[in-house]
């Protein structure tokens, strides 16, 4: 059943998806309250989310698997079996959404890619994230986050400066973005059919979210016709906007325009007409001196010193948490970015919270991820089966209900 809260209630979705991507995108309309249907592998195997080299285990459940996959329903499934496809396409029938983030065609020779869901179900949305889309040439190419970053030019401009060695963000960009990108295509056609009854593709790829988070250095090489460098922590356009070492850390400041004389007085009020320094393209021109110079000024209090000052100024600046320090900050505490859950197996866990807040339907996680097996006669149930049938599928290798 579905989750009864959060604006996607009574949406269906069945998630044929693995690893990060897919099961993000899937995570997000399960957190608006779509009810998620997982499809596992059968046999069992480990998802690529929570594979057998994944060191990040909570009393024997992988931690990785259970933030981007709570709110669903685990259903294992062996597509390779008649009976799998058939439940398959019984799923499909009454589903509203389908994703999945394979490479393209590997769904489709199994019988339940786009052309097969829609005989079925006309009016299905089917999303899809791949590594570079479902067209073009690189379409049939494997692709992962790290080559998606790297061939989407964000690798060219992240790291110390010119001449260093390319650096890659520390998250999973391409894979978070592309979930997100693929689950607002898939808003947005659900409210296409709404108004009109046609299902379609949604189709989105890790490359493409890489270019989207590149739409300010895009406008830089757009009206320059040169490639944007590495800055470090530093900003094209404006100076100091940085991060700044102090006493116990680093914290990041924002003093240009009419801020850099207020900024001044706090930190060293000769800077302010210093004639290297006194217009913000001067502070361009000149950045490395004056990052030395504030890196040696500002190490002289702490970050939380320097944060409260700054801040009595009315002046941007913030410290540079570490991930834990981040789940305990009161403001990521105070809209619910970071909540527990009861795990049947793991105990209580920690789960990331929905960045998005609505008024009247508030969503969020509510339901810690699925035991293998465990919806498995609770899913095929609603889908029409009786016991008999359930028990038939199970000796046929097609599901199972527990490990």
């Amino acid at each position: 059943m579905g989750t009864g809260y959060g604006p996607l209630n009574g949406v269906r979705v069945i998630d044929f998806t693995h690893v990060m991507a897919g099961p993000a995108c899937t995570m997000m309309l399960a957190d608006m309250g779509a009810d998620v249907i997982k499809i596992e592998r059968v046999p069992y195997e480990e998802d690529g989310s929570h594979n057998a080299d994944d060191p990040y285990w909570i009393n024997g459940v992988s931690a990785s698997y259970m933030i981007v996959n709570r709110n669903k329903r685990g259903f294992p499934l062996n597509l390779k079996t008649p009976e799998g496809i058939e439940i398959a396409h019984r799923l499909i029938r009454d589903a509203d959404v389908v994703v999945e983030n394979y490479r393209p065609g590997v769904l489709d020779r199994l019988g339940v890619g786009y052309e097969d869901a829609a005989k079925t179900n006309p009016g299905i949305i089917y999303g899809a994230v791949s590594g570079f889309g479902r067209t073009g040439p690189y379409a049939q190419r494997p692709g992962y986050d790290l080559m998606a970053q790297g061939m989407a030019g964000i690798m060219s401009v992240t790291g110390e400066g010119p001449g260093r060695p390319p650096v890659k963000p520390g998250v999973p960009m391409t894979d978070i973005t592309g979930g997100i990108l693929l689950a607002m295509g898939i808003c947005a056609a659900l409210r296409h059919r709404e108004v009109t009854g046609e299902g379609q593709m949604v189709d989105t790829s890790l490359f493409e979210a890489g270019i989207v988070q590149t739409y300010w250095h895009s406008a830089l090489a757009f009206s320059t016709g040169q490639a944007p460098e590495p800055l470090g922590s530093g900003h094209p356009l404006q100076a100091p906007y940085q991060a700044i070492r102090t006493k116990d850390g680093h914290i990041t400041v924002s003093a240009g325009g009419w801020m850099w004389g207020k900024f001044c007085e706090l930190v060293d009020p000769s800077l302010e007409h210093d004639p290297r320094f006194d217009t913000n393209e001067k502070r361009m021109e000149n950045v490395k001196e004056l990052e030395a110079i504030l890196n040696e000024r500002m190490a002289i209090k702490t970050t939380a010193e320097w944060v409260a000052e700054l801040e009595a100024a009315g002046m941007p600046s913030g410290p540079i948490n570490t991930i834990p320090q981040m789940h305990e900050d009161p403001q990521a505490l105070a809209r619910d970015m970071v909540v527990t859950q009861k795990h049947p197996i793991a105990g209580e866990v920690k789960t990331l919270g929905l960045p998005v807040k609505f008024s009247r339907t508030p969503g969020g996680p509510k339901r810690p991820s699925t035991v293998y097996g465990q919806y498995t006669r609770e899913i095929l149930g609603e889908a029409g089966y009786d016991d008999t049938d359930i028990d038939r599928f199970i000796a046929a290798g097609a599901t199972t209900d527990s490990m």
